[in-house]
This record gives C-alpha cells, sequence and structure tokens, in this order.
C-alpha cells in the first residue's frame, strides 16, 4: 500500500461533503478496489492510533452509505463550543435580493437576474454557489447559459421542505396604483 494511494484518499476524504463508497473512491483516485479497501482499513487503524502515532482528533468510520471523516466523540464538545463562538456569516442586501430571484423564478440564468435587479451579479452568483445555497441546473438549450436553482441547504437553512412553502411575492409586491411618485423608498 502506498503513501501516496493514502493521501490520495485522505485528500477525498476531507473534500468531501457526505461519505463516499469505497467504488467512489477508487474510481476519484484511480487506484483498484481492492488497494483502496485495504488503505481505507490502514487508515482507520492509523487515525484510531494503533499505528506508531498517536490517535487523531478525528476518525475514518464507514457508515452505511460509505466512509466519512468525522470528530470523535470524546471531542464534541469543544467543537461545539468553537461552531457556537462563531459569528454567523451573514448574506449582503444584494445576496439576499440575488437568492429571491433565483428562488422565485428558477431555473434562470445570470443575466436574466441580472435583467430583473439591473446591477451585475456576477460575484454574487459566484458567492451563492461557493456557499451551496444556489446549483447550476442545466444549460439553457437556446442561449447556451447556465440556469440556476436552489438547493436543500438553502431549504434547509430557512427551516421549510420545499419551495412550495415560499410566500407568495405578489401580495409583497406595490400594485402601482399610486403611480411613480410613491415609490421613494425604492
Amino acid at each position: 500500500m502506498s503513501d501516496d494511494l493514502n493521501r490520495r484518499l485522505e485528500a477525498m476524504l476531507i473534500v468531501a461533503d457526505e461519505s463516499m463508497s469505497a467504488t467512489a473512491l477508487a474510481a476519484a483516485v484511480g487506484s483498484p478496489l481492492r488497494e483502496v479497501r485495504k488503505a481505507l482499513a490502514h487508515l482507520r487503524d492509523d487515525y484510531d492510533g494503533n499505528g506508531s502515532g498517536p490517535q487523531r482528533g478525528f476518525e475514518l468510520r464507514e457508515v452505511a452509505s460509505g466512509w466519512r471523516v468525522y470528530v470523535r466523540g470524546d471531542l464534541d464538545q469543544v467543537v461545539t463550543d468553537f461552531v457556537g463562538s462563531q459569528a454567523p456569516a451573514r448574506l449582503s442586501q444584494a445576496a439576499l435580493e440575488t437568492l429571491a430571484v433565483i428562488a422565485y423564478k428558477q431555473p434562470v440564468s445570470r443575466s436574466q437576474v441580472a435583467q430583473i435587479r439591473a446591477v451585475n451579479v456576477d460575484g454574487v452568483v459566484r458567492t451563492l454557489l461557493g456557499r451551496g445555497l444556489i446549483t447550476e441546473v442545466r444549460t439553457d438549450p437556446e442561449t447556451g447559459a447556465m440556469l440556476y436553482g436552489t438547493t436543500d441547504l438553502l431549504l434547509e437553512k430557512l427551516g421549510i421542505s420545499s419551495l412550495d412553502e415560499l410566500p407568495h411575492i405578489s401580495p409583497l409586491l406595490d400594485d402601482g396604483s399610486n403611480g411613480f411618485d410613491d415609490l421613494d423608498g425604492i
């Protein structure tokens, strides 16, 4: 078993946001499944302190759907205290507006969002993608533009189970019956 294989597996396990099957890991690192299984067992033993080094603050577990790195149970409180002390990352007004447009109009292209908001949204879309709140859904066959939609993470953050639970937007909008003079706040 090579150190290079171990390093490649560790890299994949660190960046994975969900457990990965041994087959998926083998494909990702370009190694035979048998070697990957041996390497995973070796890494688990090494992290548990069964090799020449100490027990680590994390462990490698095989769960029903695959392999994943977890914080050791005896360190849960340390991690909880640390995470709780961090200020939550907030979205800017521009990001919230862009996210609302995408949520209500999806699938929608970046240029469509920019037209609705009347500003360039490239940086905001990158931020929302980076935070996992939106995703690339598909390419528009007519224009070739990437179309965006929201993710399950957004639903989780909003505390809803589907986009159908979003409030209807029309009651929130001014109907324009007072003309343009009444649009001071916009």
